[in-house]
Formats: C-alpha cells, structure tokens, sequence
C-alpha cells in the first residue's frame, strides 16, 4: 500500500523559504493599517477590495503582478514599520512549521535622509530576531520536542532602477551626471555588497546572501560582477534571480560571473528555444550540459511555482511546469513562496500544489523538504548547520510513520 501526502503531514513537516521578499509578504491587515497611519492612499481600504483590484489570484502578465509593490513598498519607509513586518513574516512562517527562511529585500529602496543602509538592515533583523527569541524560549523547543527558528538575510541589488524607485537612487543620479544607466547601477550594487560585507564583520548581523533582482531581459547580470565579486571575497553566499524572464544563457551567466551558490526561479532553465547566442551551436546539448552542471554542483534551484503561474502565461498549469524535469534530472530544488502576499500562497499551499499536479513520492518530498535545509545560507557554523539538518530529518521521520495516511 502506498502512502498518500495529506495536508496535515505538510503542516506538521519542518520546512523552509529560501527565496521569500519581504516587501511581497506582508499581511494584508497590517498593510490596510500602515496605509491609513501613514496617508498612503489604497484603491481600497478593505481586505476583500485589495484582494479583487491589486492581490488576485490571477494576473494578466508581470507587470499587473508588480503593481502590488508600489503600495508594500510606500508603507516601508520607517524603522518601525519594517521592523513590525519582519516580526509579523517571521511569526506567520512560524505558525506552520517553517522553520528557516532567508528574507530578501533591497535596502537601497528605503534608504533616506536620517535612515541610513545599516539602519535599514538592523531593524528588520531585529524583528526577525524578536520572533526567533520567542519561538526558541517555548518549552517545546527546549525539551527537543520541536525545532529552533532560524533566519537569514540576503540583500538584493537591482538589475534596475530610475531615480523614481527611492531617494537614494535619486541621489546617485545626481551625484553622478556623466555616468551612464548602467553604471549607476553596478556602482549601486557595489555599494550594497560593501555595506553588507561591512555589517556582518562589524555587527555579526544574519546577513547570508548577495541577490540580484528584477528586469532580467536587457540587464545582464555581468554588470553586476564587481559586487558579487566583492561578496565572494567576503564570504557572503550568491543567489541571483535568473531564467525567470530570460533564458538557460542568464542562468550561466550568473553562474561562471556571479558565483550564484543558488539560483532563483530558474524557470527556463531546459527552455532551449530561448537561446539567443549564435555561438551555441547546438542549443539543446547546451541545455543538458548546463543542468548537470547544476546538478553535479548541487545548486540549488529558489522554485516559486503559484509566483510562476502568476507571471508567465505560458505556463498554464503546474503540471506543466518545469519542475517536472527538475525532479526528473534529480536537481536540488527547494519549494520557495516567493511573495506571501502578492501570490496568496503559503510553504504549505506551494507545497501542497507540487504534490496534487506532480509525481511527487513522500521519498521525493522528503527530498524537497531536505534541499531547502542544505542548501539553504544558514548563518552559524557547518557543524550547526549539519546538527539541524539532522533534526530536521528525525522529526521528519517521526511524522512519517504517524501522519502519513495509508491507501
């Protein structure tokens, strides 16, 4: 008889998020509250209104998906707001059983007059750090009974900004007249790598990862190579949003340019059609050498599957998506939410969804579950970090034998 994955087993399974955006992840109740407090104006001031106009489960294309931000972002411009929010994320993570995640945000976007990138930095973990602190003191925790929660950090550089997205971008174009677009960018990304670089060594902040994010088509991540190059030298782990918007050639680039210890999304990754380099001459050979590579290197793939179905039409369903071959070419992949808020979704619902549309075996899952732990940035020593993993795979195994219904 074989045994059948319930939604129980998923809640009750420890997990993790490794590619979770904080300024997508807010609940929607504190954003209502935020926005009032603050005089930022919503299309709507009710839960169910910013559900049909901005948060839907459907969207029209990235652009419609995106539109969500410009309201998140608008009511994260203060110590206490991003504080708050941290401490809200990690409390809802908590709540079902995850019990790592690595919370991603460009500090660059709420730098201003009075609050400067370290400070940016600080009150987030300190909102993370208060949850951590009331999770770990439970006496479930102490007696072995459940897991510590544990977090990271990672800071994301733009492939892209104007001087429209915050004042600090504002101000490098102005101190920076003659430079061209581009530079102002990789000089921005630079300066991020350095502040974090300097964070951790000064303050021992969870800083764990270098990222790079939004318009990848026509913003290569080589642009970017002097920051990731200055986080590799200080020992800042590499993430790098790649093959989500362009194809297999981004996710080698940000692999042999950036370092990438992980990718995220990925989603194009066997997309040989999308090659656009005429020096390969047999696009899908390529494929398949570069996903054994990441396959042989064990890199770990951020996969965000409702945030897919969300922003690429194409994809029609999961069952279509490329995770099957993912799974199918043993890859390391690590179910990811992407954004809590803007996709609606959970760990266990993103969870949940792989394993109604795909041939996913509790052998597999476990698999899943397990990726995310190894691979994940974790900020302690490797020893810690194998002590966890094999908790993690204790209690997984305990559940295993009480929760996993027998067909």
């Amino acid at each position: 008889m074989a045994a059948k994955i319930t939604r129980q087993f998923l809640e009750k399974i420890p997990k993790t998020d490794l590619h979770l955006h904080l300024d997508g992840s807010l609940r929607l109740s504190t954003l209502i509250e935020l926005a009032k407090a603050g005089g930022v104006p919503l299309p709507s001031e009710t839960e169910e209104g910013l559900k049909e106009l901005v948060f839907k489960e459907k969207y029209a294309d990235l652009p419609d998906y995106l539109k969500g931000f410009g309201l998140t972002c608008a009511v994260l411009q203060t110590p206490e707001n991003l504080e708050r929010v941290a401490y809200e994320l990690a409390q809802d993570n908590i709540a079902e059983n995850v019990r790592y995640i690595e919370v991603r945000y460009a500090p660059q976007q709420h730098i201003r007059p009075g609050f400067p990138m370290e400070e940016v930095i600080e009150c987030v973990n300190r909102g993370l750090a208060r949850a951590q602190k009331e999770h770990n003191a439970t006496e479930a925790v102490r007696s072995g009974a459940d897991i510590p929660f544990n977090y990271g950090i990672i800071v994301c550089a733009m492939r892209f900004f104007n001087r429209h997205f915050s004042p600090y971008y504002a101000q490098l174009f102005d101190i920076l007249p003659q430079a061209t677009p581009r530079e102002i960018m990789s000089l921005a990304s630079l300066e991020l790598a350095r502040a974090a670089a300097h964070i951790v060594e000064t303050r021992g902040t969870p800083v764990v990862g270098f990222d790079l994010a939004g318009a990848e088509a026509g913003f290569p991540a080589v642009d970017h190579q002097a920051a990731y190059q200055y986080a590799h030298r200080h020992f800042l782990r590499k993430t790098v949003h790649a093959g989500e918007a362009y194809g297999p050639e981004s996710i080698f680039q940000a692999i042999t340019k950036c370092y990438a210890d992980r990718i995220g999304h990925g989603t194009h990754l066997f997309a040989s059609g999308m090659i656009k380099d005429p020096g390969i001459a047999d696009p899908d050979y390529y494929v398949a050498r570069l996903a054994d590579y990441i396959a042989s290197r064990r890199i770990t793939l951020e996969v965000c599957p409702t945030s897919n179905l969300q922003t690429l039409p194409a994809l029609k369903s999961v069952a279509e998506h490329p995770l099957r071959k993912m799974l199918e070419a043993n890859l390391s992949v690590s179910i990811c939410t992407d954004n809590r808020l803007v996709s609606r979704t959970t760990v266990t619902d993103e969870l949940q969804l792989v394993c109604d549309n795909l041939p996913v075996t509790p052998a597999r899952l476990k698999n899943l579950i397990l990726a995310g732990f190894k691979g994940s940035f974790y900020p302690g020593p490797y020893n810690e970090k194998r002590a966890l993993v094999r908790q993690v795979i204790n209690r997984y195994e305990a559940l295993e034998k009480t929760c996993l219904a027998q067909e």
